[in-house]
């Protein structure tokens, strides 16, 4: 990775716009943070219907005579190993509406607090050899503990950033059009590649008008 001596733009030239809002409403950070955690909920629980368990064709007893209480299939859901009533069936939708306009007030405003705890770094890095020991470079650069979560934005997505990242498992890539809540308020550390940032304000402020 090729280096220079000014490579990190001052925190005074990130857009205020983006980076310096008003929060005063975190009830909408909670919104689009559960939004994101439920988008990515997969419904996987499934439940048998008393029309699908197996067995239980044959009357357990008699309809009368036996002083027991009546019924005419081991499937019904009051027995153990029965059917079971309004379980998961597989096609939940547990997903979280939130208004376009709504996620990119929210991650205007929790770009601002990640700002507010100087977790915002922005750089003009580049990974010219695909290798990891740039990342580690980069890392290093800016005084971040490896282990340490970061979330890396970068302009481009492309095979040299994957492969100089994959490897280390605290990283995450993403595009300037692709930031959420979630990942910007679980992030230890964020960098920024000094491209993506007009990609960032042209995504959250000048779409809003």
């Amino acid at each position: 990775m090729a280096e220079s001596a000014k490579t990190t733009v001052k925190k005074d030239a990130l857009p205020s716009d983006v980076f310096a809002v008003d929060v005063n409403n975190h009830e909408l950070l909670k919104l689009a943070y559960d939004s994101y955690l439920a988008s990515s909920r997969l419904a996987t629980a499934t439940t048998k219907q008393r029309g699908e368990v197996r067995g239980g064709g044959r009357k357990p007893w008699k309809q009368k005579g036996t002083g027991r209480a009546r019924f005419g299939s081991s499937r019904n859901p009051i027995w153990r190993g029965g059917g079971v009533v309004f379980g998961p069936r597989g096609n939940e939708n547990y997903t979280k509406k939130l208004t376009t306009t709504s996620k990119r007030v929210a991650v205007k405003q929790a770009l601002t607090l990640a700002n507010i705890s100087k977790k915002v770094i922005v750089d003009t890095f580049a990974f010219t050899e695909g290798k990891v020991k740039e990342t580690i470079t980069l890392l290093a650069k800016h005084k971040i503990d490896p282990r340490a979560r970061v979330l890396l934005v970068t302009d481009v997505k492309d095979a040299l950033v994957m492969r100089a990242t994959n490897n280390i498992q605290q990283i995450k890539v993403t595009k300037p059009t692709y930031l959420n809540v979630f990942d910007i308020l679980n992030a230890d550390a964020i960098i920024i590649s000094q491209k993506s940032l007009p990609m960032i304000s042209e995504w959250l402020v000048k779409a809003e008008k």
